[in-house]
Protein backbone atom coordinates (compact mmCIF):
# COMPACT_ATOMS: atom_id res chain seq x y z
CA UNK A 1 0.00 0.00 0.00
CA UNK A 2 2.90 2.32 0.62
CA UNK A 3 3.93 1.68 -2.90
CA UNK A 4 0.56 2.59 -4.30
CA UNK A 5 0.23 5.95 -2.18
CA UNK A 6 3.77 7.00 -3.04
CA UNK A 7 3.76 6.26 -7.01
CA UNK A 8 -0.34 8.19 -6.58
CA UNK A 9 1.48 11.09 -5.26
CA UNK A 10 4.07 10.88 -8.40
CA UNK A 11 1.37 10.53 -10.84
CA UNK A 12 -0.97 13.83 -9.64
CA UNK A 13 2.39 16.12 -9.46
CA UNK A 14 1.92 15.47 -13.73
CA UNK A 15 -1.36 17.73 -13.60
CA UNK A 16 -0.29 19.79 -11.03
CA UNK A 17 0.65 23.28 -12.87
CA UNK A 18 4.18 24.31 -13.26
CA UNK A 19 4.77 26.82 -10.93
CA UNK A 20 8.87 26.51 -10.37
CA UNK A 21 9.67 29.65 -12.77
CA UNK A 22 8.30 32.21 -10.41
CA UNK A 23 10.65 31.01 -7.11
CA UNK A 24 13.66 30.69 -9.19
CA UNK A 25 15.30 33.08 -6.94
CA UNK A 26 14.90 30.66 -3.97
CA UNK A 27 18.31 28.59 -3.38
CA UNK A 28 15.71 25.84 -2.07
CA UNK A 29 13.67 25.66 -4.95
CA UNK A 30 15.62 25.13 -8.61
CA UNK A 31 15.08 23.87 -12.13
CA UNK A 32 17.73 22.07 -13.78
CA UNK A 33 17.45 21.82 -17.57
CA UNK A 34 19.18 18.25 -18.56
CA UNK A 35 21.51 17.70 -21.77
CA UNK A 36 18.73 16.25 -23.31
CA UNK A 37 16.46 19.65 -22.73
CA UNK A 38 14.14 18.36 -20.36
CA UNK A 39 13.79 19.60 -17.03
CA UNK A 40 14.07 18.45 -13.89
CA UNK A 41 13.12 20.21 -10.82
CA UNK A 42 14.50 20.17 -7.45
CA UNK A 43 13.02 17.89 -4.44
CA UNK A 44 11.55 20.72 -2.53
CA UNK A 45 9.40 21.81 -5.74
CA UNK A 46 8.76 18.18 -6.34
CA UNK A 47 7.15 17.88 -2.94
CA UNK A 48 5.50 21.10 -2.52
CA UNK A 49 3.99 19.78 -5.75
CA UNK A 50 2.99 16.35 -4.15
CA UNK A 51 1.54 18.16 -0.97
CA UNK A 52 -0.69 20.76 -3.21
CA UNK A 53 -1.91 17.19 -5.27
CA UNK A 54 -2.78 15.72 -2.15
CA UNK A 55 -6.99 16.73 -2.96
CA UNK A 56 -6.77 14.87 -6.12
CA UNK A 57 -6.00 11.90 -4.58
CA UNK A 58 -9.69 10.82 -3.92
CA UNK A 59 -10.69 11.72 -7.47
CA UNK A 60 -8.18 9.94 -9.13
CA UNK A 61 -8.76 6.84 -6.88
CA UNK A 62 -12.65 6.93 -7.74
CA UNK A 63 -12.55 8.12 -11.54
CA UNK A 64 -9.50 6.34 -12.95
CA UNK A 65 -9.71 2.90 -11.57
CA UNK A 66 -12.76 0.35 -11.57
CA UNK A 67 -14.06 2.49 -8.39
CA UNK A 68 -17.00 3.99 -9.75
CA UNK A 69 -17.89 0.90 -11.62
CA UNK A 70 -18.47 -1.02 -8.48
CA UNK A 71 -20.02 0.92 -6.11
CA UNK A 72 -22.94 1.82 -8.82
CA UNK A 73 -23.52 -1.43 -8.99
CA UNK A 74 -23.63 -2.60 -5.75
CA UNK A 75 -25.57 0.39 -4.46
CA UNK A 76 -28.15 -0.65 -7.04
CA UNK A 77 -27.83 -4.28 -5.33
CA UNK A 78 -28.77 -3.16 -1.92
CA UNK A 79 -31.92 -1.12 -3.58
CA UNK A 80 -32.81 -4.19 -5.54
CA UNK A 81 -32.77 -6.60 -2.38
CA UNK A 82 -35.09 -4.24 -0.46
CA UNK A 83 -32.41 -3.26 2.39
CA UNK A 84 -31.86 -0.01 2.78
CA UNK A 85 -29.26 0.43 5.02
CA UNK A 86 -28.01 -3.05 4.79
CA UNK A 87 -25.21 -3.57 3.88
CA UNK A 88 -24.13 0.12 5.40
CA UNK A 89 -22.50 2.80 3.43
CA UNK A 90 -19.44 2.26 5.24
CA UNK A 91 -18.90 -1.40 4.33
CA UNK A 92 -19.92 -0.88 0.76
CA UNK A 93 -17.54 1.05 0.17
CA UNK A 94 -14.72 -0.93 2.26
CA UNK A 95 -15.49 -3.70 -0.45
CA UNK A 96 -15.84 -1.24 -2.90
CA UNK A 97 -12.02 -0.29 -2.54
CA UNK A 98 -10.44 -3.75 -1.82
CA UNK A 99 -12.05 -5.01 -4.46
CA UNK A 100 -10.78 -2.30 -6.47
CA UNK A 101 -7.31 -3.20 -5.33
CA UNK A 102 -7.51 -6.74 -6.96
CA UNK A 103 -8.86 -5.19 -10.10
CA UNK A 104 -6.24 -2.52 -10.47
CA UNK A 105 -3.32 -5.19 -8.78
CA UNK A 106 -1.81 -5.78 -12.30
CA UNK A 107 -1.52 -1.97 -13.86
CA UNK A 108 0.08 -1.26 -10.00
CA UNK A 109 2.56 -3.76 -10.57
CA UNK A 110 3.26 -2.53 -14.24
CA UNK A 111 3.58 0.72 -12.71
CA UNK A 112 5.96 -0.35 -10.16
CA UNK A 113 8.06 -1.87 -12.37
CA UNK A 114 8.62 0.33 -15.56
CA UNK A 115 8.14 3.70 -13.29
CA UNK A 116 8.65 3.48 -9.93
CA UNK A 117 11.36 1.44 -8.93
CA UNK A 118 13.22 2.85 -11.58
CA UNK A 119 12.77 6.28 -9.72
CA UNK A 120 13.78 5.02 -6.72
CA UNK A 121 17.04 4.21 -8.18
CA UNK A 122 17.31 7.03 -9.78
CA UNK A 123 17.87 5.58 -13.18
CA UNK A 124 15.06 7.95 -14.22
CA UNK A 125 13.96 11.39 -13.45
CA UNK A 126 10.83 12.25 -11.84
CA UNK A 127 8.82 13.50 -14.95
CA UNK A 128 10.03 10.31 -17.32
CA UNK A 129 8.81 8.38 -14.55
CA UNK A 130 5.46 10.10 -14.77
CA UNK A 131 4.85 9.54 -18.31
CA UNK A 132 5.56 6.04 -17.51
CA UNK A 133 3.17 5.74 -15.18
CA UNK A 134 0.40 7.28 -17.47
CA UNK A 135 0.98 4.20 -19.53
CA UNK A 136 -0.66 1.50 -18.08
CA UNK A 137 -3.13 3.37 -16.30
CA UNK A 138 -4.13 4.78 -20.17
CA UNK A 139 -4.11 1.16 -21.29
CA UNK A 140 -6.65 0.15 -18.87
CA UNK A 141 -8.51 3.36 -19.25
CA UNK A 142 -9.14 2.59 -23.34
CA UNK A 143 -9.59 -0.88 -22.41
CA UNK A 144 -12.58 0.10 -20.85
CA UNK A 145 -13.73 2.86 -22.44
CA UNK A 146 -16.22 2.65 -25.53
CA UNK A 147 -15.38 4.33 -29.02
CA UNK A 148 -18.37 6.13 -29.13
CA UNK A 149 -17.80 7.84 -26.08
CA UNK A 150 -14.30 9.03 -26.72
CA UNK A 151 -15.45 10.36 -30.62
CA UNK A 152 -18.58 12.80 -28.26
CA UNK A 153 -15.76 13.88 -26.20
CA UNK A 154 -13.23 14.51 -28.96
CA UNK A 155 -16.04 16.51 -30.89
CA UNK A 156 -17.04 18.55 -27.91
CA UNK A 157 -13.35 19.56 -27.00
CA UNK A 158 -12.65 20.23 -30.89
CA UNK A 159 -9.25 18.39 -30.88
CA UNK A 160 -8.54 17.74 -34.08
CA UNK A 161 -5.11 14.98 -35.82
CA UNK A 162 -6.56 11.71 -33.29
CA UNK A 163 -6.20 8.70 -35.46
CA UNK A 164 -6.24 6.17 -33.01
CA UNK A 165 -7.45 6.14 -29.35
CA UNK A 166 -3.83 6.10 -27.78
CA UNK A 167 -3.23 9.22 -29.27
CA UNK A 168 -6.23 10.79 -27.17
CA UNK A 169 -5.06 13.30 -24.66
CA UNK A 170 -6.07 12.50 -20.69
CA UNK A 171 -8.25 15.34 -20.64
CA UNK A 172 -10.43 13.77 -23.03
CA UNK A 173 -9.90 10.11 -22.20
CA UNK A 174 -10.83 10.41 -18.02
CA UNK A 175 -14.65 12.04 -19.14
CA UNK A 176 -15.09 9.10 -21.77
CA UNK A 177 -13.95 6.31 -19.45
CA UNK A 178 -16.35 7.86 -16.27
CA UNK A 179 -19.36 8.01 -18.95
CA UNK A 180 -18.62 4.57 -20.25
CA UNK A 181 -17.99 3.12 -16.55
CA UNK A 182 -21.71 4.96 -16.04
CA UNK A 183 -23.11 3.34 -18.50
CA UNK A 184 -21.91 -0.05 -18.12
CA UNK A 185 -22.80 -0.47 -14.23
CA UNK A 186 -26.39 0.86 -14.83
CA UNK A 187 -25.98 -2.00 -17.81
CA UNK A 188 -24.99 -4.77 -15.07
CA UNK A 189 -27.27 -3.17 -11.96
CA UNK A 190 -30.16 -3.52 -14.59
CA UNK A 191 -29.40 -7.24 -15.09
CA UNK A 192 -29.03 -7.70 -11.09
CA UNK A 193 -32.53 -5.97 -10.22
CA UNK A 194 -34.64 -8.13 -12.91
CA UNK A 195 -34.50 -11.22 -10.75
CA UNK A 196 -35.87 -9.44 -7.54
CA UNK A 197 -38.63 -7.33 -9.25
CA UNK A 198 -40.12 -10.68 -10.64
CA UNK A 199 -40.51 -11.63 -7.37
CA UNK A 200 -41.73 -8.33 -6.50
CA UNK A 201 -44.58 -8.80 -8.98
CA UNK A 202 -45.06 -12.52 -8.07
CA UNK A 203 -45.94 -11.65 -4.41
CA UNK A 204 -48.02 -8.47 -4.90
CA UNK A 205 -50.24 -10.77 -7.61
CA UNK A 206 -50.70 -13.09 -5.10
CA UNK A 207 -51.52 -11.24 -2.27
CA UNK A 208 -53.86 -9.02 -4.32
CA UNK A 209 -55.26 -12.38 -5.24
CA UNK A 210 -55.85 -13.33 -1.72
CA UNK A 211 -57.48 -10.17 -0.65
CA UNK A 212 -54.88 -9.13 1.08
CA UNK A 213 -54.86 -5.59 -0.17
CA UNK A 214 -53.64 -4.16 3.50
CA UNK A 215 -50.51 -5.69 3.46
CA UNK A 216 -47.40 -4.60 1.95
CA UNK A 217 -45.66 -6.73 -0.68
CA UNK A 218 -42.46 -5.37 0.02
CA UNK A 219 -42.56 -7.21 3.93
CA UNK A 220 -43.74 -10.55 1.91
CA UNK A 221 -41.27 -10.36 -0.84
CA UNK A 222 -38.54 -9.52 1.27
CA UNK A 223 -37.51 -13.10 3.21
CA UNK A 224 -37.83 -14.33 -0.65
CA UNK A 225 -34.98 -12.44 -2.29
CA UNK A 226 -33.06 -12.72 0.74
CA UNK A 227 -33.29 -16.33 0.16
CA UNK A 228 -32.99 -16.51 -3.33
CA UNK A 229 -29.84 -14.46 -3.03
CA UNK A 230 -27.94 -16.92 -0.41
CA UNK A 231 -29.06 -19.97 -1.97
CA UNK A 232 -27.55 -18.89 -5.73
CA UNK A 233 -24.65 -17.64 -3.62
CA UNK A 234 -25.10 -13.86 -4.67
CA UNK A 235 -22.14 -12.13 -2.96
CA UNK A 236 -19.79 -14.45 -5.10
CA UNK A 237 -21.71 -14.31 -8.39
CA UNK A 238 -21.60 -10.85 -8.19
CA UNK A 239 -18.36 -10.42 -6.88
CA UNK A 240 -17.24 -12.39 -9.96
CA UNK A 241 -19.17 -10.54 -12.37
CA UNK A 242 -17.64 -7.58 -11.60
CA UNK A 243 -14.10 -8.37 -11.84
CA UNK A 244 -14.83 -10.21 -14.99
CA UNK A 245 -16.18 -7.38 -16.57
CA UNK A 246 -12.60 -5.83 -16.37
CA UNK A 247 -11.02 -8.39 -17.99
CA UNK A 248 -9.80 -10.25 -14.88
Amino acid sequence: MSKLLLFSLLLISAFVPEFAYAQQDLTAVTVTTNPDGSQEYSVTLQILAIMTALTFIPAMVIMMTSFTRIIIVLAILRQATGLQSQPSGQILIGITLFLTFFIMTPVLEEINEKALQPYLNEDIMSMEAVERAKAPIKAFMLAQTRVTDLETFIEISGTEGITSPEEVPMSILIPSFITSELKTAFQIGFMLFIPFLVIDLVVASVLMAMGMMMLSPLIVSLPFKLMLFVLVDGWSLTMSTLAGSFGV
